[in-house]
């Protein structure tokens, strides 16, 4: 009898899961509590794949021999506290596609910057002529392209819930950029968890392997003493110190891994900001282990283009920029987004709060913000912290009233800048519907 793998989950990573495990003959059920999209119950039924949408049959979920879940699915749903009253494994669709490929895995995590981060280094290895997948929270699943092509290399981004189920795959190169509170929801707010799910990055590292990492970020320093991982360590920063193999001096990027040293001038970079420094070291540092050409770095990390909703120009009204950053979820990564900022701010905040605290950015409201926008159902909690510390703090209830009393407060030469913090789920179907809203809200001003 061939081994049972239940799926829980059929959205891109679950419906890739179970392809794969369709392709290697083994007996295949997919459950999910919501209702499936057309497209992946179209992929499963091309597999004569059995599913199950808006349920899960306890009966037909028990009675596997592993199950593979969605990273979405919490740990306290009541189908995975059964699971694990049964004993029955729990794994990440990255740990089942990492069983059935032998190529190279680039992967990187971090709090912020992770899928710019993600889609440069794909675009290095891409433009370089290597045979290379695009696989994790970006791109398509990882188990479907192992079932369906043939890649010599990986490019994968893993939030920390796909990290959570991840126990024998191994990075070849493993990138992380930072380590900030988020999702400590997920995490019985407790952030030393929220560490460990990001650390998992570097289990399984051989001496062979890479880690590279922010030298100066004080979570993964620390950490560093404690794990100790086995493989090399290229540590990245803003500028020369101690053991960096990537900096900036002069004006001039500097990345240290081999004989031939990479060098080109700092204004060259397709992307601005320290934050777009530190992801382009990263990305620079694993293409250069992977001995490509130093000159096609250079142009890769010159000519790439930005990512949707990540400090995204959307338009210049009578004077006024309006800037998306709705990929902004936390309170880290619009940090980033107002240390970037040179003008005046009318800054949007607000969503679903994931246990956020804005003391890290209240020095840079003080200092960059003349009005907050709140956008939310339940805006309590920004009142509370923000308060008296701007000189002006309205409330809207929707994308369209955001926009529209931005439009009245800005002032020529300012900047609108929707950096929410937090989880779109409050009013919006995800952070890309909140910033595709915000563009069409813009571009109709």
């Amino acid at each position: 009898m061939s081994k049972r793998i239940v799926v829980l989950g059929a959205g891109e990573s679950g419906s890739g899961a179970a392809v794969l495990a369709k392709t290697k003959g083994l007996d295949v059920f997919v459950s999910d509590m919501s209702a499936i999209k057309d497209k992946y119950k179209k992929l499963l039924d091309s597999y004569q794949i059995a599913w199950e949408e808006s349920t899960h049959t306890f009966d037909k979920i028990l009675t596997a021999d592993e199950v593979i879940k969605s990273p979405g699915i919490p740990d306290k749903a009541p189908i995975i506290q059964a699971i694990k009253e049964k004993k029955i494994p729990i794994i990440s669709e990255i740990e089942f596609a990492g069983r059935y490929t032998s190529a190279k895995m680039v992967c990187i995590t971090g709090s912020n910057g992770k899928t710019t981060t993600t889609l440069l280094t794909y675009h290095i290895l891409k433009n370089a002529g290597l045979n290379v997948g695009l696989a994790g929270n970006v791109g398509r699943s990882l188990a479907l392209q192992v079932a369906t092509e043939n890649f010599d290399y990986y490019v994968i981004e893993l939030s920390s819930f796909q990290l959570d189920n991840m126990y024998r795959f191994k990075a070849n190169i493993a990138i992380l950029l930072n380590i900030t509170p988020d999702h400590l929801d997920r995490y019985e707010y407790n952030m030393q968890n929220y560490i460990n799910a990001k650390f998992r990055i570097v289990q399984n590292q051989t001496k062979e392997d890479a880690f590279i990492f922010w030298n100066d970020d004080p979570i993964i320093s620390r950490e560093l003493e404690l794990v100790r991982p086995q493989a090399r360590l290229y540590p990245f920063a803003q500028t020369k110190e101690k053991g960096a193999k990537a900096y900036t001096e002069n004006h001039q990027i500097f990345i240290e891994t081999s004989d031939m040293p990479f060098v080109m001038p700092e204004e060259e970079l397709a992307l601005r900001g320290t934050h777009n420094l530190f992801n382009s070291l990263a990305a620079g540092i694993s293409a250069h282990l992977l001995d490509i050409r130093n000159e096609d770095i250079r142009a890769a990390l010159s000519n790439f283009k930005g990512v949707e909703h990540r400090l995204e120009p959307v338009a210049c009204v009578r004077g006024v920029t309006y800037i998306n950053d709705s990929k902004a979820t936390n309170v880290n990564s619009c940090w980033y987004a107002l240390q970037s900022m040179n003008t005046p701010v009318v800054l949007i905040l607000g969503g679903k709060d994931k246990g956020n605290d804005y003391t890290e950015i209240e020095q840079l409201v003080h200092d960059k913000v003349k009005a907050i926008v709140c956008m939310g159902v339940d805006n309590s909690k920004l009142h509370q912290f923000f308060d008296g510390k701007v000189g002006r703090i309205t409330d809207a209830s929707s994308m369209q009233e955001a926009v529209n009393q931005a439009y009245e407060i800005a002032e020529k030469g300012d900047t609108v800048l929707l950096s929410p913090c937090c989880a779109s789920f409050d009013l919006f179907k995800s952070y890309e519907d909140r910033g595709e809203q915000f563009k069409a809200c813009v571009r109709n001003l």
